[in-house]
């Protein structure tokens, strides 16, 4: 035999072992993105700066503290109290969180990357004494998230015993750096060792600058664009659309027939227009800031005013009133545009606002409060800068070539109909802010069923409406139905049809972002072609009143029941660890698991589990315990199912399936966020045919 032959052939079959080795532990990793320390500025005798430092890997993001409820889990402190201090104002971070509008939770989400300080200032009682709490946060990508993280600290603090005179001093005291390692055990898993280094030394005296980071460049062009979309809809509009001819006539008169001039005061005309409605864009941010705008976009209190105000805009657009103002008012300006020059054009802009408002008054409330609630710093500006673009750039051109009035449509019954239709697209949002107080406070009334009942009522008559079927008391009989009227007519009716499946469960993943999540079906009659023994047990499951599968679907939320369950029934267990806050997991269960094969396989194949890792329902004092992985105290329901995907599949991040048998092991390798349909079919496919064959 010829080993020289064979060495090369043993040599490339080790290489290609020692690859598939390295493969599958790097996929099996515990993720420990995000590393903190912590430190103490003494400002003097009283007075010091608890800094909270996070380094956080490329790729990876925590959320601010200031994110919005019902959306990501924010990070957050507990200081536990003492004698010795208390706590100066609320904990700041720096530099400034990078907002994002996230279309799963219908919200911005306001997020940090590479690094971020989060301070908290104190006032002693004492010299020397300890800072003691714990910190939470959570960790993402963009295809990825981990479940949220306890991290305490205990920080040594010793001030001055006079008042300092000097600059501030940074005093690195107890810097407790949290960082992992590889340690094999005897399993063979990976478990995360948590090495805490304590040293002392006094640095030079520095200033940080805070970073400004941009805001969403796409959440700020969509702001502008329903902003100019709404100066659009706002031209047509009864208040302002019959008013075009007056004022190109007012400028024909004025310019004495100089067309240069007529040219450059229809200029200033638009300008001023812009700059009216910016000022007022400009007026809201300045006087709430960015804070109070977050505070606003988050506010329980504020959504419900919200939906309150476009109730009254809607209403209003509907005919049962109009919003003005006071008299006196616009007649005081409209004196003043009769002055000479371009202060007389400036004023005449004011005075077109002015008149306008019971027509624009509802369209600008509505973007103002579309803004706010993106908790955008620049949203109000943006979107007033859009909407007084749409609006001055008619009016511009119409007095620059005063020759295409003849082109004009006649004012007729069809600009009220633009009214009525926007009171229509104003009363269906108004339900979106009620909705997001309703998950924040669980009322549990405005469920998905309800919403979509609400919508599908609302747009249902918005096309009886546009099709002639129903007049409102401004409307003028018509013998006829116009071309575009009926165009618009088809497209709600279209809509409105699109949305009746989501009654029984349909995903509608064109405007899912829109609506509640999906959870137990009033109208889900489908469910009744599925397994009837899964039907039964329904009742009796464990933590039903606090979770509910999507699609229809018939889960288990406890590891042991679900195990239990399906040794019963001779089917594999598929393992579904979730979380309330992770953005994929809403994605994969929207687009993959409501493919009707993907469906099909997850009801008749498997026995579902869905463990929320996130979840912070306390257990009972009987089931907390120490891990044995990690050393945690696991004292949550969402900390038990964490210490369970970490220990056992060596992972933690969400969205995880994976595929077990009676015995809890791994049929096929699991998986994570992928929307690719015909792989997730196949990983289906694959573990019931692993199962069976055993």
């Amino acid at each position: 035999m010829n080993l020289l032959a064979i060495e090369p052939q043993m040599n490339k079959s080790l290489y290609v072992f020692l690859l598939l080795f390295v493969f599958k532990a790097a996929s099996a990793q515990i993720l420990t993105p995000v590393k903190w320390t912590f430190s103490v500025e003494v400002i003097n005798n009283v007075q010091a700066k608890l800094i909270l430092k996070a380094k956080i890997d490329k790729g990876w993001h925590i959320y601010s503290q200031f994110t919005p409820e019902g959306g990501p889990i924010p990070t957050s402190f507990q200081f536990k109290p003492s004698k010795d201090y208390e706590l100066v104002n609320k904990t700041t971070e720096t530099p400034k969180a990078i907002s994002t509008f996230d279309k799963t939770f219908n919200m911005l989400v306001l997020f940090h990357e590479n690094e971020v300080s989060f301070i908290q200032l104190l006032k002693a009682k004492s010299s020397k004494f300890k800072v003691k709490g714990t910190l939470e946060y959570m960790a993402c990508t963009n295809a990825q998230c981990l479940p949220p993280e306890d991290v305490p600290f205990d920080i040594a603090i010793e001030l001055p015993e006079a008042p300092t005179t000097n600059a501030p001093s940074t005093i690195s005291s107890s810097i407790s750096t949290i960082s992992s390692s590889s340690n094999t055990s005897s399993t063979g898993k990976q478990p995360t060792v948590l090495s805490v280094a304590k040293t002392t030394h006094t640095q030079a005296t520095h200033t940080t600058t805070a970073t400004i980071k941009n805001h969403s460049s796409g959440s700020l062009w969509a702001i502008f664009l329903a902003g100019f979309l709404g100066g659009l809809a706002a031209f047509f509009m009864p208040c302002i659309y019959p008013m075009v001819p007056l004022t190109i006539s007012f400028f024909t008169k004025k310019s004495h027939g100089s067309q240069a001039k007529g040219i450059e005061r229809a200029i200033i005309y638009g300008l001023s227009i812009i700059l009216i409605y910016v000022a007022l864009g400009l007026f809201i941010t300045l006087s709430f800031g960015a804070s109070a705008l977050n505070e606003a976009a988050s506010s329980a209190t504020f959504n419900l005013l919200f939906f309150l105000i476009l109730v009254v805009f809607a209403i209003s657009f509907l005919g049962a009133f109009e919003i003005t103002l006071p008299s006196a008012l616009v007649n005081k300006i409209d004196e003043k545009s009769d002055s000479q020059g371009l202060l007389g054009v400036f004023f005449m802009a004011f005075t077109l606002a002015l008149v306008s408002f019971s027509c624009t008054g509802p369209i600008i409330g509505t973007l103002l409060v579309d803004a706010v609630s993106k908790g955008s710093y620049l949203g109000p500006t943006i979107g007033m800068l859009g909407f007084s673009s749409a609006l001055a750039i008619p009016f511009t051109l119409f007095a620059i070539f005063p020759a295409w009035l003849k082109e004009m449509p006649k004012s007729g019954s069809w600009l009220n109909m633009v009214k009525v239709s926007l009171g229509f697209l104003e009363l269906a949002l108004a339900f979106k802010f009620l909705s997001n107080v309703d998950l924040a406070y669980h009322w549990h009334i405005l469920n998905r069923d309800i919403f979509l009942v609400i919508w599908i009522s609302i747009f249902a008559v918005f096309a009886l409406y546009l099709l002639g079927k129903i007049r409102f008391e401004h409307d003028s009989e018509t013998s006829f139905l116009s071309l575009p009227r009926l165009f618009f007519a088809t497209l709600v009716l279209g809509f409105t049809i699109y949305m009746i499946p989501g009654l029984w469960g349909a995903p509608l993943n064109a405007i899912n972002g829109w609506l509640p999540p999906q959870g137990k079906q009033d109208f889900g009659v489908h469910e009744n072609c599925y397994s009837s023994i899964a039907q039964q047990q329904t009742s009796q499951k464990k933590y039903t009143n606090l979770f509910h599968s999507p699609n229809g679907l018939d889960a288990y939320y406890d590891y042991e029941e679900g195990l239990a369950y399906a040794k019963q029934v001779n089917k594999p267990v598929f393992l579904d660890f979730t979380g309330w806050s992770c953005t994929n997991c809403r994605k994969m269960e929207s687009s993959v698991w409501s493919d009707p094969e993907v469906l099909r396989r997850l009801k008749e194949d498997y026995v579902l589990v869905s463990l929320y890792v996130d979840d912070k329902t306390p257990l009972p004092e009987n089931q907390k315990y120490i891990s044995k992985f990690s050393g945690k105290h696991i004292e949550r329901l969402g900390q038990k199912w964490s210490d369970l995907q970490a220990s056992q599949f060596g992972t933690n991040s969400q969205p995880y399936y994976a595929i077990i048998d009676h015995q809890e092991k791994m049929l096929v390798p699991g998986e994570g966020f992928n929307l690719d349909i015909n792989h997730y079919i196949q990983f289906l496919a694959q573990g019931k045919r692993v199962f069976n064959t055993k």
